[in-house]
This record gives structure tokens, C-alpha cells and sequence, in this order.
């Protein structure tokens, strides 16, 4: 029920902007550690140790405190605030409402043709450069978005409030955000950020693939393609240069009768992706909408499945 709780919540107020924010804050923890410690002068495996440090560091911390706030609301002796905290705490780590206010907010400018607005609005959502984007090409970024981050920002944290409650949703949101600050292939983070990508690329594995099952399921549900969702994750998933971000977006690209990768720019040079899915349906705007359908669904089911697994338990089936 905690994990419910925390999903109505997100979905009823969203995740507020504020600096008091938890992700904020540990994102001020992790510069704050690598203003103290990074020097460019260090050697490469200097580099690397002091990173795989920040990276103990920040995940102690994360989890320490987390289980010290869930045991001060437990003193109180009143469940409510005991429960009411955690789901609080728990909705800070996933963000559906977020991936759907972002994708709607860009379906809208491309129904209206302000492709100008689209453009510069995908370029908070991702990393490539966005100024001469087709609609076509903005609807991809938003749909591989939303679809790579179901995974990173809904099934993951739940996964593991799953295995072993609200203090290990937080750690793993701590190190997915300093997987998203430090795990660059540059000269300054190649060392430095190793280990923070390669925690985020461990701990995402499994919910990675639970994700994709999750959406062949949803295509079923929504009547989408599930057979060629199905198809494209089986052989395509493997693509993606990360060993996770695939199995979301293959599954998503064949429900959808499109093709996601292709050639992106970062910083004025164009890197080329393998393609996903087959381009059986031009991109449109309506793809989003179907997207954000499809995490929407992919969620609700993970909620239940956690929701059965408990109620299982209780009885002592399982």
C-alpha cells in the first residue's frame, strides 16, 4: 500500500520544485563531494578511486539517513505518520507525472506546428543538441525518453522498495543521479564517473528487463502491436549502447509500429545509434500520447504485481 500511496501522491501534486527537494539534495551532496576531491591534475587511477569514493560516500549517506527518518516517524507509535512518511519519502523517487506533463507539454507544441518551442523544450529532456530537429526528430527524442525512463525513474525505485524498502529506493535514486552527473565518456569524467556508471548500469538491470516485459503486456492491454513489441525486444534491445536502455525502448518502438536511434548530434558532431523497431509508421505527435499510455499501464501493473506479491505473502503462499 505504501507503494500506491506514494503513486497517487505523485500523481495528484507531481514533484515540487524546490531546493528542499530530496534528488536536489543529493545532487548538492554529489557536487559538493566532487568540488572537495576532483583535481584534474590526479592521475587516471587516482580518477577513478576517488570517484568509486564519492560513490560510497553518497550511497551511505543516502541510505543512513533515509532509515533514520523512517525510524524517527516510527517513535511516534502512530501508523499513519509511520506509513504516511515513507509513501511521502517513496513518491520522491519516481516520477510518472513528470515524464507525462513533459511529454504532453511537447505534443502540444507539435499539434500547434511551434516547432521552435518543441525544439527547445526537448532540449531539456535530453542531452543531444535539439536546434534543427524535424518534428519527426523530437517526437523520437520525447518517446525514447519517456521510454528509457520508465525504467530509471518509476520500475527501478520500486524494484527496490520491493527487495528492501524505502531506504534502497533512495540509495538507488542516489545513484542513478550520479550516474546522470558523472557518468560522461569525457576527458574529466572517464575515470571519475566509471564506477557511478557502472553502479546505475548493475542496479538497473533487472528492473531494465521487467520493464520491457511490462510493456509487451501493456501493448496487449492498450491494443497496440504486442507481437512486434515482443519481436523488436527479443531483437533489438541488445542494440542500445547501454546494456539496459534498450529492452524499454525496443519494446516501445515495436508497439508503435516505429523506428527509434538513428543519427544524433552532441556539441555540433553526429553519433549514429542502431535503430529499434522498423519503420512501419511515420513519427507523429501521437506517438507520445501513446507512449506516456504505455508507461502509465507499465506502472499500474507493477503496482499490482508488487500489491499480489504482498497479498501472497500474507496468507503464506509465497
Amino acid at each position: 500500500m505504501t507503494a500506491i500511496i506514494a503513486f497517487f501522491l505523485d500523481t495528484l501534486i507531481g514533484d515540487p520544485r524546490s531546493r528542499f527537494h530530496p534528488v536536489v539534495l543529493i545532487g548538492n551532496l554529489i557536487s559538493g563531494l566532487e568540488k572537495s576531491i576532483y583535481h584534474p591534475d590526479l592521475t587516471d587511477k587516482r580518477k577513478f578511486l576517488y570517484g568509486g569514493l564519492l560513490v560510497i560516500v553518497v550511497l551511505y549517506i543516502t541510505y543512513a539517513l533515509t532509515d533514520s527518518i523512517i525510524q524517527l516517524a516510527s517513535l511516534t507509535g502512530n501508523v499513519f505518520i509511520y506509513y504516511g512518511v515513507q509513501a511521502l519519502i517513496l513518491s520522491f523517487t519516481i516520477s510518472p507525472r513528470s515524464l507525462s506533463e513533459a511529454g504532453r507539454e511537447l505534443y502540444g507544441f507539435l499539434q500547434e506546428g511551434d516547432l521552435e518551442n518543441a525544439r527547445y523544450k526537448v532540449g531539456w529532456i535530453v542531452g543531444r543538441d535539439t536546434d534543427k530537429l524535424t518534428s519527426g526528430e523530437v517526437t523520437r527524442a520525447t518517446v525514447e525518453t519517456i521510454a528509457e525512463n520508465t525504467t530509471d525513474g518509476i520500475i527501478s525505485p520500486l524494484f527496490f522498495f520491493v527487495i528492501g524498502g524505502v531506504p534502497l529506493a533512495v540509495l538507488y535514486r542516489a545513484a542513478n543521479t550520479m550516474d546522470s552527473m558523472l557518468g560522461y565518456k569525457n576527458e574529466k569524467y572517464l575515470y571519475f564517473g566509471r564506477v557511478a556508471a557502472r553502479v546505475d548500469d548493475i542496479l538497473n538491470y533487472i528492473p531494465a528487463r521487467i520493464t520491457g516485459i511490462l510493456f509487451v503486456i501493456s501493448a496487449l492491454l492498450l491494443g497496440y502491436n504486442w507481437r512486434n513489441s515482443w519481436n523488436m525486444l527479443m531483437r533489438d534491445a541488445s542494440k542500445h549502447p547501454s546494456p539496459n536502455g534498450g529492452w524499454a525502448e525496443a519494446s516501445v518502438a515495436g508497439a508503435l509500429n516505429i523506428r527509434l536511434g538513428g543519427y544524433n548530434s552532441y556539441f555540433g558532431v553526429l553519433h549514429f545509434r542502431e535503430y529499434m523497431g522498423e519503420p512501419i509508421e511515420e513519427l507523429e505527435s501521437t506517438h507520445i500520447m501513446k507512449c506516456i499510455r504505455m508507461m502509465y499501464t507499465a506502472t499500474i501493473l507493477f503496482l499490482l504485481v508488487i500489491y499480489c506479491c504482498q497479498m501472497l505473502h500474507n496468507f503464506g503462499i509465497i
